[in-house]
């Protein structure tokens, strides 16, 4: 018998954010203190309203298959939540309700991309864009930024890396793993740019509402007016309501594409689990109030982060608007001993504080970008505290 796996799944690189965090238990399993700054998870318990609506579903009986697109009633309630938010006119069958947003994306690069068609992706970019390109036979194309434009993609860099093979822009703004925002003009410019060479824009907001300073995030298909019939939008609820575990997110999509996403879910996954439907209803047409509790947390969280970066020498990081994550400048600690042992990479580095100090971090290669590591402030405030005082120790 022929043991030989496919090529596509040879090639697969394993997710580093999973990897690192899997690193972390074994050490604090082993009996180790370990602060894990390495998972892009809210640290709060999803809000008791959402819990008590999936348990309701639960003695309703609600416990059956659904539409393999997610059940009407969350369509309805995602396309009124959109419209008040956005002025977004969508309509269910531009939805499809999944098992979480990574799905999402399967899904939308899945039904877009034929073997060999190129999806354009800006760097530093999340761990999983440019393996499920690859899985679904696309190529990834990455375009490098810069830590002084706050590692955003300008027009010029995307009209430069387009080529006759290119489908797609992928978009993550707020970004993981930078914290970077596009502001309307900047959305605007490269809306241009795809309408000029007739693309497809892969619009990642799964962050949009943890947004600090004031700042106000845009929707990518509200910048200009021929967008929505290019525009797919990958959101969910896991960042915003500390659902991560419930495993909600959906695209909205043109109708035709909307529709064949759904069929390629009827065969793979049949629907999404119908408590967590239920429960991310309630979560849209419930009181937002919870949601600004945890951004004001993740806010301060994320000054206190700022602070102490600016503060420790050869450290640096971009502008952090939106999300939860530092994206830290380590390169001028690269090159030098720790301890009597040489250490050159961004993931020696990463190890090494694991090792050392027990502070579990991420890797910039993993995101495209080496010589840095994500830190994500999705941790108590004492956890942070503790955690900068051992990387400051670390690096004396």
């Amino acid at each position: 018998m022929q043991s030989t796996l496919s090529r596509r799944i040879a090639a697969l690189e394993p997710s580093a954010t999973l990897t690192m965090a899997a690193k972390a238990k074994e050490l604090k399993a082993s009996g180790r203190k370990v602060i894990s700054l390495s998972l892009g998870e809210p640290d709060f318990n999803t809000p008791q309203h959402i819990c008590d609506a999936a348990v309701k579903a639960m003695q309703e009986g609600k416990t059956r298959y659904t539409v393999a697109s997610g059940i009407p009633e969350l369509k309805q309630a995602v396309c009124k939540f959109y419209q008040a938010r956005h002025g977004l006119e969508y309509k269910p069958e531009n939805i499809t309700v999944s098992n979480g947003a990574k799905h999402c994306l399967h899904n939308v690069f899945t039904v877009l991309i034929d073997e060999g068609e190129e999806v354009i992706i800006p760097a530093p970019y999340w761990v999983s864009y440019a393996e499920l390109v690859k899985l679904a036979g696309g190529v990834p194309v990455i375009v490098e930024t810069r830590q002084e434009d706050d590692f955003k993609l300008t027009p010029e860099a995307f009209r430069a890396a387009c080529t006759p093979k290119t489908k797609a822009l992928l978009l993550c703004s707020p970004s993981n793993p930078t914290g970077s925002m596009y502001s309307g003009e900047e959305l605007g410019a490269l809306a241009d740019v795809a309408i000029e060479k007739d693309l497809w824009v892969i619009a990642d907001e799964i962050y949009e509402n943890l947004v600090y300073s004031g700042h106000k995030f845009v929707s990518f298909p509200t910048v200009r007016p021929e967008l929505m019939d290019r525009t797919i939008i990958i959101n969910g609820v896991s960042k915003t309501y500390a659902m991560t575990g419930w495993r909600i997110g959906w695209t909205f999509a043109p109708a035709a594409v909307a529709k064949k996403m759904a069929s390629l879910q009827s065969q793979e996954t049949s629907n999404p689990c119908s408590i967590s439907q239920y429960a991310a209803m309630a979560a849209l047409e419930s009181s937002q109030e919870c949601v600004e509790q945890m951004r004001a947390e993740f806010e301060k969280r994320r000054d206190y982060v700022a602070s102490r970066i600016a503060a420790i020498d050869g450290l640096s990081c971009g502008n952090m608007y939106g999300a939860f994550y530092a994206f830290v400048n380590i390169q001028p600690h690269l090159g030098r001993e720790y301890g009597g042992k040489m250490i050159e990479t961004d993931t020696d580095w990463c190890l090494e504080l694991l090792e050392k100090k027990g502070v579990a971090t991420v890797m910039g290669s993993a995101f495209g970008a080496p010589g840095y590591a994500r830190l994500s402030f999705a941790n108590s405030m004492e956890e942070l505290k503790d955690a900068f005082d051992l990387i400051e120790e670390f690096l004396k």
